[in-house]
């Protein structure tokens, strides 16, 4: 669901936090810098006390040399995602988050072969709620090995809520499901009176798959 367009330079730090507060996010019509304000019904969430990992994503990183960091390159993240065929990813948007990364309220993950970077994530976290946004892989299974590391940070540091907005069948193998409007919210109230540290990711495959 969406309300109207409205062309901005930059969205500010308070109304994109009052929006995710409230349930909603923006987005911008491909080719357009302008933004609306969404809100998916039904929402999908990923349960920080039921995921999963599929099993073949975890025999590929017991192999994988690849390394694991969040918050070395948000700018970077943010572009790969927005390198798609009819992005929902605009300049507004990619302007936006990273003000708000740099706030501290937005965060990205990163997959590295070698000096390259793979694949990756990037989302908004408040309270205990971590707001999942898009991702982007160069390598096969990198974007996955990145949800996979922030699945372990979220669930580790006590978060109770990972919003994923809208399903999909990569998210269903991690254990994603779909819930009502109404209960998202009332779990979105609950995550937003607890307070929760978005831990540093360092060396994801070397400490938990090796």
């Amino acid at each position: 669901m969406t309300n109207r367009a409205k062309s901005v330079d930059i969205i500010p730090v308070d109304l994109l936090l009052s929006a995710y507060a409230g349930g909603y996010f923006p987005m911008s019509d491909p080719g357009s810098e302008s933004v609306q304000w969404y809100y998916s019904d039904p929402a999908a969430v990923i349960p920080l006390d039921k995921w999963k990992i599929p099993r073949s994503l975890e025999l590929i990183m017991k192999k994988s040399a690849w390394k694991v960091t969040s918050d070395r390159d948000f700018p970077a993240v943010i572009s790969f995602c927005s390198q798609r065929f009819n992005t929902w990813i605009s300049n507004t948007i990619i302007r936006s988050y990273i003000n708000l990364h740099q706030e501290g309220f937005a965060h990205s993950v990163e997959v590295w072969d070698k000096e390259e970077l793979v694949g990756g994530l990037y989302g908004v976290h408040l309270g205990s709620a971590f707001f999942g946004e898009s991702m982007f892989h160069h390598k096969t299974n990198a974007s996955k090995v990145a949800l996979a590391a922030l699945l372990y940070n979220l669930s580790g540091a006590g978060f109770s809520l990972l919003d994923i907005q809208m399903m999909t069948p990569v998210m269903e193998q991690f254990g994603a499901v779909s819930i009502s409007r109404g209960r998202y919210l009332q779990k979105l109230r609950k995550a937003l009176d607890n307070n929760c540290s978005f831990t540093p990711i360092d060396n994801f495959a070397e400490k938990f798959v090796h």
